[in-house]
């Protein structure tokens, strides 16, 4: 048995807008297809140019669709009576983008597509990520950590233009907050 540690870096952003304004604006832009007949499409392409033409009619402006989203915060409400905050986990992703990395990596599918988690707190709606380039750091392919740092920053844009925030305006006094664990 093989054992990799591997250090992951989530960044959050925290906006005053309402939860589902920031999950409208996040989505808006994230292809959500039936997946059942994506699917059925991805299996009865022939080529590579096939394929692609699947994932592309897909995918939303952003080049991402939504595989699966779960509300976590409805479990925990149920459990509350009822009372508690919202908490739902989008997964999304590009299986051409995904295609890319684990070609050179393998173990990069064990991490696509990636979860985007929206949550209420008390100081705002946080809108997280774990950071691709991170999860594949520890194997140390500078091809496949490339492409995995442009989707980082694909998916870091989503997130500020969802929260509300911009690239010049991180961590500053406006609306929004920027934070990054290590």
């Amino acid at each position: 048995m093989l054992t990799k540690d591997i250090q992951v870096r989530r960044i959050s952003i925290v906006s005053s807008r309402p939860f589902d304004a920031v999950v409208e604006r996040l989505t808006s832009s994230i292809g959500r297809p039936d997946m059942r007949a994506f699917h059925a499409a991805l299996v009865a392409a022939d080529s590579a140019a096939d394929l692609e033409t699947v994932v592309r009619d897909a995918v939303g402006t952003s080049g991402l669709m939504e595989f699966a989203r779960f509300d976590a915060g409805e479990v925990v409400r149920t459990m509350h009576g009822g009372a508690g905050p919202r908490l739902l986990r989008l997964v999304v992703g590009n299986p051409l983008i995904m295609q890319q990395m684990a070609a050179t990596v393998p173990d990069a599918a064990s991490y696509a597509p990636v979860t985007i988690l929206i949550d209420e707190r008390s100081d705002g709606v946080h809108v997280s990520y774990d950071l691709f380039a991170s999860l594949l750091a520890a194997y140390g392919d500078g091809q496949a950590i490339a492409v995995a740092a442009a989707l980082d920053a694909q998916i870091e844009a989503l997130l500020e233009a969802a929260a509300g925030s911009s690239v010049a305006a991180k961590g500053s006094a406006g609306s929004c907050g920027r934070a990054e664990s290590p």
